[in-house]
């Protein structure tokens, strides 16, 4: 993935408002729905949600700058040159136990020490001993536990993905990339294996890829569980005369009717349109109003104001004391 402050198109210096700001518009201008005929539109907006995920958690963002996350969120290797970045130990080392063989040229049992080196530098250790045939003077010793081969790494899905499913390449660790099946209505935290596509160490089965979920936050939906919530921006004269209004949804949008005289804040429930649920159906969109009034001074808005004012005086704090 791109630097993050290039995909958000800010400058390192930028403020946490300036950084929120441009996302809002970018993923308003890239998002999906609004780009239908655009086939790279969902990868645009999925690139958009993971810089957010960086630059607007102020935590990842410092971690980010320091260099000590990649622009994935993953942590950057800072061990010693030419250790394993997935393996424990100081220095990205692997710890092993080593004991000596029961003759002069190591006739013990186990994993030789070439093997063992191979695991840990890829094969760069084939050298002279085992060229000449002769067998190492240590043992492998793994106490009688087996090796923790599996792998673990964190993929963000845009909410769209998470509802919808569909496939999406991750690129591990180790540089290989794969493409990845997301289920339908997978949450935030929930675990996708990949069985034999971990680690590998000589004499051992391969590992298991675990990818776990994050969900980017959305420019317009806040989830609840199986809910989603939204704020509808709706006119003064909507809400005073009512009509029928345009809702986005996960799907396709849908017209609400707004009855007369509807308060800011008034909240409509749109039934099954929210996410998918493990045992089937779907959750609910709930809706609030919010009354929005025109941009700049509107005169004759004011003069109108003032007159109904003076005709219909009233006060919706009087129940406040």
């Amino acid at each position: 993935m791109r630097d993050p402050y290039e995909v958000l198109g800010v400058p390192r210096s930028a403020t946490a408002a300036t950084i929120k700001s441009a996302y809002r518009k970018l993923a308003k201008k890239h998002h999906p729905d609004s780009n239908k005929n655009d086939p790279k539109a969902a990868a645009r907006f999925s690139e958009i949600n993971s810089a957010n995920e960086i630059l607007g958690d102020e935590d990842k963002r410092k971690q980010f700058d320091r260099g000590e996350i990649d622009a994935e969120g993953k942590p950057r290797f800072q061990g010693f040159p030419g250790g394993d970045p997935r393996a424990g130990g100081a220095g990205g080392f692997r710890s092993y136990n080593f004991r000596t063989g029961g003759g002069p040229e190591g006739a013990g049992g186990g994993a030789a020490f070439e093997d063992i080196l191979n695991s840990m530098f890829g094969g760069a250790a084939r050298g002279a001993g085992a060229r000449g045939g002769r067998s190492s003077p240590f043992e492998f010793d793994t106490g009688g536990v087996g090796l923790d081969l599996d792998l673990s790494v964190a993929m963000t899905v845009s909410l769209e993905e998470a509802a919808r499913g569909g496939e999406k390449r991750i690129r591990l660790p180790n540089g290989k990339e794969l493409n990845v099946k997301i289920p339908a209505g997978v949450v935030a935290g929930q675990q996708i294996r990949l069985k034999g596509q971990g680690e590998t160490a000589p004499g051992h089965p391969p590992g298991d890829l675990l990818i776990t979920i994050n969900i980017a936050p959305h420019p317009y939906f806040k989830v609840e569980g199986s809910d989603l919530r939204l704020d509808l921006p709706i006119t003064l004269y909507e809400a005073v005369l009512g009509g029928k209004v345009r809702v986005p949804t996960l799907g396709n949008a849908v017209e609400l009717s707004i009855p007369r005289n509807t308060s800011s804040g008034r909240t409509f429930r749109l039934k099954g349109k929210g996410l998918p649920q493990s045992g089937g159906g779907a959750g609910d969109l709930f809706v609030t109003t919010r009354i929005m009034l025109p941009d700049g001074n509107d005169a004759e808005l004011e003069a109108l104001m003032q007159k109904w004012r003076d005709a219909h005086p009233y006060n919706p704090r009087s129940a406040l004391g």
